[in-house]
């Protein structure tokens, strides 16, 4: 025998254990769903650009046409009630081009490395808000990884490298004396972890639910078939504007 004597844990102490590899675990967790809703909302803004640009701009064109359609019959019968339709194509024209040539067609898209998640996920682990010890740290956290989220978006790694050389794991710091306050800390810790994870698991299957995430496997399953769904759509809305403009040309020589 060596002699050594080991100090059995207090139970207090076994449960501080127990509750720390419960946080390691909701941690790791919880980075990964961030990663996961990151991820999804820039593919699907990214699709959504695409989107726009292929088509919206198309449907823009078309409202622009039917507007014109619409004013030059209120010219042609000045009524009220053609008046009205004539404001109400103007507007929706108005509305469809802010939205198709909007900051939203500027996305591009974006392929993250896998080593550029990995590197989302530990600096998500270690500075995520929920893992607050105070309203000081918290804000500091949801500065740092809004910064993150940016920084990933971009595809900006040496940003992500920054957050993490500049921070100091807030998390793991303890303030407060003994271990009920440490144990106390740590099951708040838990909690808003497992809160937060629930809200991006409800997130994630309202973006699934989505028109333009439906839109987009819409789409891969036509690409996966041979076919382009955004091509097709485009060329509907093509054909569409060239009745449309027929349609004005006609109005315009009676």
């Amino acid at each position: 025998m060596s002699g050594q004597i080991t100090r059995r844990l207090k139970p207090e102490e076994e449960e501080i254990l127990r509750k720390r590899e419960e946080l390691t675990a909701i941690r790791a967790t919880l980075a990964e769903l961030e990663l996961e809703l990151v991820d999804l909302r820039s593919q699907l803004a990214a699709f959504e650009g695409h989107y726009l640009r292929q088509v919206g701009a198309l449907y823009a064109e078309l409202d622009e046409w039917k507007a014109r359609v619409s004013e030059l019959l209120a010219k042609l019968d000045p009524s009220a009630t053609a008046k009205e339709q004539a404001q109400q194509a103007r507007e929706q024209a108005r509305q469809t081009h802010r939205e198709a040539h909007g900051r939203a067609s500027e996305t591009r898209d974006f392929k993250p490395s896998p080593d550029l998640k990995q590197l989302y996920r530990e600096v998500a682990r270690r500075i995520h808000p929920d893992l607050a010890k105070d309203s000081a740290d918290l804000e500091r956290r949801t500065r740092l990884m809004a910064k993150a989220n940016r920084a990933y978006e971009a595809g900006d790694a040496e940003a992500l490298q920054r957050i993490l050389d500049e921070d100091h794991d807030g998390a793991d710091a303890v303030e407060g004396e003994g271990i009920g306050a440490e144990l106390i800390r740590i099951i708040r810790q838990i909690s808003m972890a497992k809160a937060r994870v629930g809200a991006i698991e409800e997130e994630l299957a309202t973006l699934r639910e989505s028109e333009i995430a439906k839109l987009k496997k819409q789409a891969e399953e036509r690409e996966q078939a041979g076919g382009d769904l955004l091509a097709e759509l485009a060329a509907t809305v093509r054909e569409r504007i060239e009745r449309t403009k027929k349609e004005y040309e006609t109005i315009a020589k009676s």
